[in-house]
C-alpha cells in the first residue's frame, strides 16, 4: 500500500466517523464498538 492510498483511506474513514457523529450522534460507532468487544471476547475464548 502506498502512502497516498493510505492517506486517502484514512481520510475516508475519518469522514465517515465525522458523518456518523454529526448525523446520528455516534450511535453507529457505539454499536460497532460493542460488537468489536464481543468479537474480541469470543476470540480470547478460543485462544
Amino acid at each position: 500500500m502506498t502512502n497516498r492510498l493510505a492517506l486517502i483511506l484514512g481520510f475516508i474513514v475519518l469522514a465517515l466517523i465525522a458523518a456518523d457523529i454529526v448525523l446520528f450522534g455516534g450511535a453507529n460507532l457505539l454499536f460497532l464498538a460493542r460488537k468489536l468487544f464481543v468479537l474480541l471476547d469470543w476470540l480470547a475464548f478460543w485462544r
